[in-house]
């Protein structure tokens, strides 16, 4: 029996949280994206996209990128156009890295985190990352490709006691 859903088509991942505490080092806070083949999901990326980069295609970069927190709304935001990515592609990993610039800093102790992640106007999943207080980073979504043309979003919170570039090497992987 086929399935009538249309999955999810172009989404984004939006990031705040409050600035740090006056005189304290600012809190950095980065949407990162992983992009993997559908005949390897669970392997090396095959690209990532963050701050100062976008996919090789332009269908996943960053419109916002803010290194305070400082601002009204989300200070940082990453938009996909998953029905356009090549077919070769099966998985995108969305997360959330902390960066440690300034000695080691954890989701916990940056006030007012919040991760939406949205189709146009329709709100599909948000969280605090409370849960995940003592972690440096997080995955918080996947998108997989179930059908050609359709992608399914599913809510994925995870977190992970990494530096930046580790963190990226990992996020993909299967119970990392």
């Amino acid at each position: 029996m086929s399935s009538l859903s249309k999955g999810v088509g172009t989404v984004e991942v939006a990031l705040r949280w409050d600035p740090s505490p006056m005189g304290a080092a600012p809190h950095d806070l980065d949407i990162v994206a992983a992009t993997y083949p559908a005949d390897a999901p669970m392997g090396d990326p095959a690209y990532v996209v963050h701050f100062d980069s976008r996919s090789p295609d332009g269908t996943i970069g960053l419109a916002r990128d803010s290194r305070t927190g400082q601002g009204f709304g989300f200070d940082e935001v990453l938009k996909a156009e998953l029905t356009r990515l090549a077919p070769v592609y099966g998985r995108v990993v969305v997360g959330v890295v902390v960066q440690q610039k300034h000695g080691r800093l954890t989701l916990g102790e940056v006030a007012g985190t919040l991760v939406r992640v949205s189709e146009g106007p329709a709100e599909l999943w948000k969280d605090d990352l409370s849960g995940l207080a003592g972690f440096t980073a997080a995955v918080v979504a996947e998108f997989v490709r179930t059908a050609p043309g359709v992608w399914e979003h599913r809510p994925l919170l995870r977190g992970m006691d990494a530096d930046p570039q580790t963190f990226l090497n990992l996020m993909g992987r299967a119970g990392a």
